[in-house]
């Protein structure tokens, strides 16, 4: 007589089915973080970070991010440790070779204009045109705005260190110019005094000592003293004063189509 065998299986985990689905990336996860002017929202998949936005209603956050990815995304407790890390260091200006972001959705071009942001220093502004002649696209100043203003992953990629070509801070797709002026705040950018300078038409400061010339915010322009510095409305007058431009900062001339 064949005696039926009785089942020995143990149920998955509940958890098991997410982890199995967002390790071929059908589902992606999202965990809330402190950012520097306040709790955000971080999302992820396999290929790097998707999303971020600042905190405020979960389930809207959820649904957006269907809309836009095609992907469901799932609230976990924390983000994993070594992109926590990255993550945490990258928003306190601290040097990382991380975190990974996921741009396959955006075209080569906005691409190029948000990875060239990543290489604004914490606590200092380029304009629109900075970034526009670092890609070798000098006239698609107006084209880099756009693609800031669909940055997806605002903070951790800082389009708040892009001001416009004028010195005026500008608009900011993350809460406006006042949480832009906030965030550069928190970095020791002194937005009232940059803000003071691009109404005044100066764009470049330079040293009579050392006769270079900087974007303000330029850590080496922030090193000059009163006495010694001098103020450009445009590089051209720096370089007929006898001025050279900064190898740090790389100041330019105002493009004709400056955002």
């Amino acid at each position: 007589m064949v005696r039926a065998l009785r089942s020995t299986a143990v149920p998955a985990p509940v958890s098991l089915a997410d982890r199995v689905l967002a390790g071929v990336g059908v589902v992606h996860t999202w965990a809330e973080i402190e950012g520097p002017i306040g709790p955000l929202y971080v999302a992820w998949g396999t290929g790097g970070i998707t999303a971020v936005e600042r905190a405020g209603d979960p389930d809207g956050f959820e649904t957006a991010y269907g809309l836009r990815h095609g992907r469901t995304v799932r609230r976990v407790p924390a983000m994993p440790p070594r992109m926590a890390d990255q993550v945490a260091r990258r928003l306190r200006g601290e040097r990382t070779s991380g975190p990974a972001v996921d741009l396959g959705r955006l075209t080569a071009f906005e691409q190029a204009v948000l990875r060239k942001t990543m290489e604004i220093p914490y606590g200092e502004v380029r304009p629109y045109a900075w970034v526009a002649r670092e890609i070798e696209r000098p006239r698609a100043v107006r084209a880099v705005g756009s693609a800031l203003a669909g940055n997806p992953v605002p903070f951790v990629i800082p389009c708040h260190r892009v001001v416009r070509t004028d010195g005026h801070i500008g608009e900011y797709g993350a809460g406006g110019p006042e949480a832009k002026s906030e965030v550069l705040g928190v970095e020791g950018v002194d937005t009232v005094a940059l803000e003071r300078l691009a109404a005044t038409g100066t764009r470049f400061t330079g040293s009579d000592t050392t006769r270079i010339y900087c974007f303000p915010s330029c850590r080496h322009a922030r090193r000059i003293t009163p006495v010694h510095e001098v103020r450009f409305h445009t590089a051209q007058e720096a370089r007929t004063a006898g001025y050279h431009p900064c190898r740090v900062c790389r100041p330019l001339e105002a493009s004709p189509f400056a955002a």
